[in-house]
């Protein structure tokens, strides 16, 4: 069976939106409507759309992961290996010393082998605040004991923690609740900061919010609505980032990028709209000539400035 991560031209720890992007690049070039119906692009469609089907779906990506070729028989495997809970062995196949299939290993097939059990998985839901710090939480687990788990900070919505434990080991798949100010992108954080037309006009200093508390921005004169500043190392920690470096500070971390929105005033008075009015007239107005309006009798006759 193809290698569905080659048939897409994707790494194996590609992301879903490269996925995505890879296959409607490929399904573009290969539909067979634009190829004349050419059999060869029709085959090789079937393929995109078969392997993108999986990779495009969590469990049935994390299946393929685990299983390779055999992950549609993913959950009699686990299943089997529930009942099984005995030692893993290993098994040569008729003295040509390979190895079983995970198939054969599973069901009993030539190799009569007892399979190790999966680890176990618990889904931890958490904020992103935690998400930026850390944050602990206690389990109840299989056998009815309680656990306290750490959970590392930099961790996002599918992240995988390994939990070493004296009953054996499991993960901690995480997901990162929506947050009412900040959107995350990886490592980077993007918010909306409101600026008064004033300050977007004349430049000023306004206040960002970030999960370490507030920081002051200057903007210059003219800023546009929707502009975008970049304030760098107020954004996620990297995931396991203490393990690699002894300091973990914003050397470490992603960026936080605002983006300005000017707030037009709802509440002008009389005199400010007359200020308004005038500003809109000065600006509506056509430049005089620059020696002052005054025009020589020649110059009107020849049209010379």
């Amino acid at each position: 069976m193809a290698d569905y991560y080659k048939t897409l031209g994707v790494a194996r720890g590609a992301s879903e939106k490269d996925i995505r992007g890879a296959f409607r690049k490929l399904a573009r070039k290969h539909h067979p409507d634009v190829n004349d119906n050419d059999p060869a692009s029709e085959e090789k469609f079937k393929e995109i759309n078969e392997a993108y089907t999986v990779l495009s779906d969590a469990d049935s990506r994390r299946k393929y992961d685990r299983y390779g070729d055999e992950w549609k028989h993913a959950d009699q495997f686990e299943q089997s290996s529930r009942g099984r809970r005995g030692r893993s062995t290993y098994s040569t196949m008729g003295g040509g010393g390979g190895r079983s299939s995970i198939f054969d290993q599973f069901f009993g097939g030539m190799g009569g082998f007892d399979v190790k059990p999966a680890p176990a998985e618990y889904k931890v839901a958490i904020s992103l605040e935690e998400a930026f710090k850390g944050a602990a939480r206690r389990l109840q687990m299989q056998d009815g004991r309680r656990l306290e788990v750490k959970i590392p900070p930099g961790v996002d919505n599918g992240s995988r923690v390994h939990i070493a434990a004296d009953s054996g080991d499991f993960y901690l798949v995480v997901s990162v609740k929506d947050h009412p100010k900040f959107r995350r992108q990886g490592k980077d954080l993007y918010v909306e900061v409101e600026a008064p037309l004033d300050d977007a006009v004349l430049g000023g200093e306004l206040t960002v919010p970030t999960l370490t508390g507030r920081l002051a921005l200057t903007i210059p004169k003219g800023t546009q609505n929707g502009r975008r500043f970049r304030l760098a190392g107020q954004g996620m920690p990297v995931l396991n980032n203490s393990a690699n470096h002894p300091r973990s500070d914003v050397d470490h971390r992603g960026d936080l990028f605002a983006t300005l929105k000017v707030k037009l005033p709802s509440d002008l008075t009389e005199e400010e709209i007359d200020l308004f009015r005038m500003l809109r007239d000065k600006r509506m107005r056509p430049p005089e000539p620059e020696n002052g309006g005054n025009v020589s009798e020649e110059d009107e006759g020849t049209g010379k400035e």
